[in-house]
């Protein structure tokens, strides 16, 4: 697949419109996941703007995202990061052909002082 009709196919199922993104970071700000991220949630939406998806689909930060739709929240132009983020991710695993883990390598990973938030996210990013 071309890389722009990727871009393309990314905007269209995510609802997003990262071009209307003005850069002000509020997205990354409130992200908890930042520390962990390689890209952060201000760069996905600058990314596929510009049409830099490969980069993103090989990203552990597809995996980081918890979900939580804080950068959906704060954002001042409804650009939904989070939705982009979730698109690639979805793009990244139809590529793969398949989930990242099993749910059940998911207990081995729990830790005690993990958010309940987390635990949760995990489980959406897998297929029934």
């Amino acid at each position: 697949m071309d890389i722009n009709d990727l871009r393309d196919e990314i905007i269209a199922q995510s609802g997003a419109n990262p071009n209307k993104c003005m850069r002000c970071g509020k997205c990354s700000a409130t992200c908890p996941s930042y520390d962990d991220m390689e890209y952060h949630p201000h760069e996905f939406v600058y990314m596929v703007e510009t049409g830099e998806i490969g980069p993103l689909l090989k990203s552990e930060s597809l995996y980081k995202c918890l979900s939580c739709f804080a950068c959906v929240e704060r954002c001042p132009r409804g650009v939904e990061p989070a939705n982009i983020i979730e698109t690639i991710r979805n793009a990244a695993l139809r590529e793969k052909g398949g989930n990242r883990m099993s749910a059940e390598d998911l207990v081995s990973k729990l830790d005690p002082d993990l958010p309940q938030q987390a635990i949760v996210s995990a489980f959406r990013k897998y297929k029934k």
